[in-house]
């Protein structure tokens, strides 16, 4: 690996490249070698390293190189050297903040110093374990060190810890209507909401319209005995949800003859597992909603009084700072504030009823006010799973770089309180981020507004161009970006969007 690296490295736009991983494919006797770099490169770089890689891979296997680039800056590697400071030492971990890290951009890489209360225990070699950690995850040249802080560790004010307040916001029911016994032995009165089915309860009762049913097998344990079980999608008007219910004997022909279009009363437990509801009904009877069922707006969750896990960041542009641009600005860019944000996933399903819901790894989002882009807020979300081989190929995300970041249930309330008062906007944003931020909103029992811009209807509606996908439309206004990064992404839609309004002259209808 050294001396490949060492060749690779000879290539000027590949100087500080890393290797992110190496897939050995035995079925198709083929080798993947996916390396990361900071610096733009050509078409004739990539062939070069290619033929650099096919030289170390022996000859009876297929060669291939995939190429992606990351871009970290200051903050970005200063969060990552807090997550890093976690690992290498808890007793220094206590006492350091973001604020105690000082980190500045060299020629060839990066180069940070940590100051360290006095008084404060550490291992002489807590820097060389930084720049071990940092190296695997990003690219280019680290160099850092400890130093001792002029303050004394008794001297130390501790700051009155901001509490946000704890709300609980009520479930919604309906009445069920024409209730008919199958299995169970209790006259069941009440459905909870499907969309407010985001708790661990071994009693819960729903009602909903079968969408898609099921009859799968499964071998148990205990016996090695093939038995029945039904997965079902139901859906109440308010949301879908995934019920897995294992059949009886006694009633199974019963079930069997539930169709798409049937309404049915389950009675069962949840479970959260890895941020998803499990439910698992024990007993399912005919029922149905009220005759034209309207739901009940669920009340939301205040916005946090304080940020906590994600604090935005003022972001300057001085090319926004034109004196003659407010002229050409239209009010209802200027009147209005908006939130423009890119999600990148652990994967594609967007949605809980389609089984194990991907997770959020990262937030990039930018908020236009004034008709200026003013605030970033940009963060990595711990999963909670391992990232897929063609996830960290395709956005340059590895699993360093998310297992010391904050798990949505920090993070989203932050998002909420970002987004308070403004319209959200993204480039196919109802078909998929969206659907992402509501869910594990609500989860957490935040409403977001639907009040949705898309900028591929909106470019499609204004632009003539071969496709809308957002490099293309970025390059008709020559905007340059790292492409499949949200923090990126968000900040290139953001320009765009303003563009489309200075065409458009006018708000488009919310998606």
């Amino acid at each position: 690996m050294t001396e490949f690296l060492k060749q690779i490295h000879t290539i000027p736009s590949f100087g500080r490249a890393i290797v992110s991983g190496i897939s050995l494919y035995k079925s198709s006797h083929a080798v993947e070698i996916n390396l990361v770099t900071e610096r733009t490169f050509t078409a004739e770089d990539e062939d070069r390293a290619r033929q650099i890689a096919r030289s170390f891979v022996p000859e009876e296997f297929d060669c291939n190189v995939e190429i992606s680039k990351l871009t970290p800056d200051e903050k970005m590697v200063a969060k990552s050297i807090k997550g890093a400071i976690d690992k290498c030492s808890k007793a220094l971990a206590s006492l350091i903040t973001e604020d105690d890290i000082a980190v500045q951009k060299t020629d060839e890489g990066f180069d940070f110093t940590i100051s360290v209360i006095a008084g404060t225990a550490y291992s002489d070699d807590v820097a060389g374990k930084i720049v071990a950690i940092l190296s695997k995850t990003y690219c280019g040249k680290f160099t850092g060190r400890c130093v001792r802080s002029d303050k004394k560790l008794e001297s130390i004010e501790i700051e009155e810890e901001k509490e946000n307040i704890e709300y609980t916001i009520p479930v919604r029911t309906f009445q069920i209507e024409d209730f008919t016994p199958v299995e169970s032995d209790t006259f069941q009165k009440t459905a909870v909401y499907l969309a407010d089915v985001n708790f661990e309860s071994e009693n819960v009762v729903v009602c909903g319209v079968i969408e898609h049913i099921e009859e799968r097998t499964y071998t148990r344990k205990k016996d090695g005995l093939e038995k029945t079980y039904f997965s079902i999608v139901l859906n109440d008007s308010t949301a879908q949800m995934r019920v897995t219910y294992f059949t009886r004997k006694s009633t199974v022909e019963k079930i069997k003859k539930l169709k798409e279009g049937d309404s049915i009363v389950c009675t069962g437990k949840t479970e959260i597992f890895n941020g998803a509801v499990r439910y698992t009904a024990r007993n399912i009877d005919r029922g149905h909603a009220p005759e034209g069922f309207v739901p009940q707006k669920r009340a939301s969750k205040p916005a946090p009084k304080y940020y906590t896990a994600v604090e935005p960041q003022p972001y300057v542009d001085f090319t926004q700072a034109d004196l003659f641009t407010k002229e050409v600005l239209p009010d209802c860019l200027i009147n209005n504030t908006f939130v423009v944000f890119d999600l990148e996933t652990t994967g594609l399903n967007s949605s809980p009823a389609g089984g194990n819901m991907d997770r959020i790894i990262e937030i990039g989002a930018y908020k236009i006010s004034g008709g200026e882009i003013k605030e970033s807020f940009s963060t990595f979300v711990n999963p909670g799973r391992k990232l897929s081989e063609e996830i960290v190929k395709l956005t340059g995300i590895t699993q360093e770089m998310v297992e010391s970041a904050p798990g949505y249930e920090k993070v989203m309330p932050d998002f909420f309180k970002f987004c308070q008062g403004a319209y959200l906007v993204g480039h196919n944003i109802a078909g998929f981020d969206y659907k992402f931020v509501e869910y594990y909103c609500s989860i957490l029992g935040y409403n977001l507004e639907r009040k949705l811009f898309d900028t591929i209807p909106l470019s499609q509606e204004l632009l003539f161009l071969s496709n809308y996908k957002l490099n293309t439309v970025a390059d008709h206004f020559g905007i340059t970006f790292n492409h499949h990064r949200a923090v990126d992404d968000a900040l290139v839609t953001a320009k765009i969007f303003i563009e489309l309004i200075k065409i458009k002259k006018s708000l488009p209808k919310p998606v």
